[in-house]
């Protein structure tokens, strides 16, 4: 989302092996950007159409001509972000989805060609696109920092060596940020995937019976970008601050389908708790944006640390 503008694309996988060993049916069907859904229990019902800004059909194999690649995905979504960048907006990417949905294989992907999701495709663009600079009177500089929040806990996922939860706190003017939290200036994409790749390993993972490699924590990769132009006349520098947020959420689970007790039915309310949390406040801006009469309207971001952090990118309005 770029200033206050909401888009949402939904994208379906192939079956897992769970899905396939117990004959799963596929319901959804996709056109276009409408996504259609059938119930294989009530077929008298008919099936039911949503319309969003992109469906994405990856149920099949790169074959079938309707079949929506990484390659695709970032093109629509991921690319228009960077370019919004460049122009100075704070922009934000959410992968949201039940426990094993495939919200990791798009943001992140695999280390294999084609393979590579939303975040490496583009820090890879962004680096491609700084080094086809020719004007001496603009420079650009990159840094990075990789966080994740579980149950509403922050930890710095660059600093292995930090074992305690970081702070959240906020400055007047900058609004609200974590203490102490790494961010490191990067020159290139192969930096920002060596970082990634030790990010990702200290990620806090717990097998559930939904899926064996389910994420239990929201992790989130933040990229500032700065643009700093010398103007000849005066010889004053003037600078264009983007923060670049790409969020892979924490799956969403209903407790009784994950076999979740203990430990894990704890995490399992954090993390509802703050989904629903962020689906308030991106329903909130959404409103806002069809009726532009409300922008006094309450927006609940310090309900969860992640939309209190996440507020620079969500939009710059009233919260408590």
């Amino acid at each position: 989302m770029a200033g206050a503008s909401v888009k949402v694309a939904v994208r379906v996988r192939p079956f897992n092996s769970r899905e396939t060993g117990r004959n799963a049916k596929c319901v959804i069907q996709m056109q276009g950007n409408t996504t259609c859904i059938s119930n294989p229990k009530q077929p008298k019902d008919g099936a039911k159409n949503f319309t969003f800004d992109y469906s994405y059909w990856s149920h099949t194999t790169v074959e079938d001509p309707s079949f929506a690649c990484q390659k695709q995905v970032y093109k629509d979504i991921g690319e228009e972000m960077l370019l919004h960048s460049f122009e100075g907006y704070n922009v934000c990417i959410f992968a949201y989805g039940q426990t094993g949905a495939g919200k990791s294989y798009t943001m992140m992907g695999k280390q294999e060609p084609g393979q590579e999701g939303i975040i490496p495709q583009l820090c890879e663009d962004l680096f491609q696109r700084t080094g086809e600079n020719t004007d001496p009177d603009l420079t650009y500089s990159v840094e990075v920092s990789y966080m994740e929040i579980y149950c509403e806990r922050v930890r710095d996922l660059l600093n292995p060596k930090s074992q305690g939860t970081l702070r959240v706190r906020e400055h007047p003017i900058l609004g609200p940020y974590v203490e102490d939290l790494s961010k490191l200036a990067v020159t290139g994409f192969s930096d920002i995937r060596d970082l990634m790749d030790a990010g990702n390993k200290a990620r806090t993972v717990a097998a559930t019976n939904m899926n064996e490699t389910s994420s239990r924590s929201h992790a989130v990769f933040t990229i500032v970008f700065t643009q700093k132009r010398r103007d000849q006349m005066t010889s004053l520098d003037t600078e264009k601050v983007s923060k670049i947020s790409l969020v892979d959420l924490a799956g969403s689970e209903r407790a009784d389908s994950s076999g979740a007790k203990g430990t894990r039915l704890k995490e399992g309310a954090n993390i509802n708790k703050s989904l629903t949390t962020l689906g308030k406040v991106i329903s909130a801006l959404a409103e806002m944006q069809s009726n532009k009469k409300r922008k006094s309207d309450f927006i609940p971001y310090r309900d969860s640390v992640l939309t209190w952090l996440l507020k620079e990118n969500l939009g710059k309005f009233k919260e408590s």
